[in-house]
């Protein structure tokens, strides 16, 4: 058995997108090392996509804004008598309504219906799931969740999804404490700026990348394989004394900002001025 231990293990993957997503990484990385991945996504066309990109692979569709369709996930496993090891929970949606000139709203200026479809769909789709899926899971499984690296610092690009993302790093631990009696562990990785598909229609994203990317302290921008290991090594039973945690990945950038090279850069800007 390998050192993860996943062999002969079942693990749900929800958030497929393509070949640039956290949950494309995480799931083939969790075949590779012989578990058996079901894979969940939003669509009917979307199930049809994935199945041409996996072909033979397990995939069902679910509509977590969607009550009925959670419950038809839940039944679905039921059916095929699937007991869950792990459940990865990659999901994140946001639409922004633009100002009636065009423009992008201000934070203060965000719509109640914009937030609360995005909170909908992006966090309390993790407590909808482990509410439906809960008589599935094995003793001791694990559940994580993908977060970002920090919800403290007001990234304008990003606009309402920060704070979205904190109450999913609390859901996180709540739900920990609410499923401890059965050893279920509740963790989320919390990864710097990805080369993702969702992240390319993010304004103004490519600048923030290269920012990001600098501001490591290898100078190179965290890969989207290295999010999935993250996640690979929480889901195994190596990671058994972790848990209600948020695990940072952004290549030390939060202890980087005030890089020489970075302060020249900007320093020399303003002189130009």
């Amino acid at each position: 058995m390998g050192w993860l231990g996943f062999e002969g293990k079942a693990v749900l993957v929800t958030g497929l997108k393509n070949k640039k997503s956290v949950a494309w990484h995480v799931g083939r990385q969790l075949a590779e090392c012989g578990a058996r991945v079901i894979w969940s996504v939003h669509t009917a066309e979307r199930a049809v996509e994935a199945r041409k990109l996996l072909p033979g692979a397990e995939v069902l569709v679910c509509d977590v804004a969607d009550p009925h369709s959670v419950e038809a996930l839940a039944g679905e496993l039921e059916r095929r008598a699937i007991v869950l090891d792990g459940l990865v929970h990659s999901i994140a949606f946001a639409a922004y309504t633009p100002k009636e000139d065009g423009t992008r709203r201000a934070f203060h200026e965000t719509l109640r219906a914009d937030f609360l479809r995005a909170v909908d769909v992006s966090c309390f789709s993790l407590i909808a799931l482990v509410r439906a899926l809960e008589p599935r899971f094995s003793d001791h499984a694990s559940v994580v969740t993908i977060s970002i690296s920090t919800t403290r610092m007001a990234s304008e690009n990003y606009g309402y999804m920060a704070p979205i993302k904190a109450a999913l790093d609390s859901a996180v631990v709540f739900l920990a404490k609410s499923l401890a009696a059965r050893g279920v562990r509740f963790n989320a990785v919390n990864p710097g700026l990805l080369k993702t598909s969702a992240s390319a229609g993010i304004p103004g994203y490519l600048e923030s990348y290269l920012y990001a990317e600098s501001a490591t302290l290898r100078k190179r921008a965290v890969q989207t394989e290295e999010v999935a290991d993250a996640v690979l090594f929480l889901l195994s039973h190596r990671s058994a004394g972790i848990n209600a945690q948020g695990i940072v990945i952004d290549a030390g950038m939060s202890t980087n900002y005030f890089d020489g090279d970075i302060v020249r850069r900007a320093t020399r800007v303003e002189e130009q001025r």
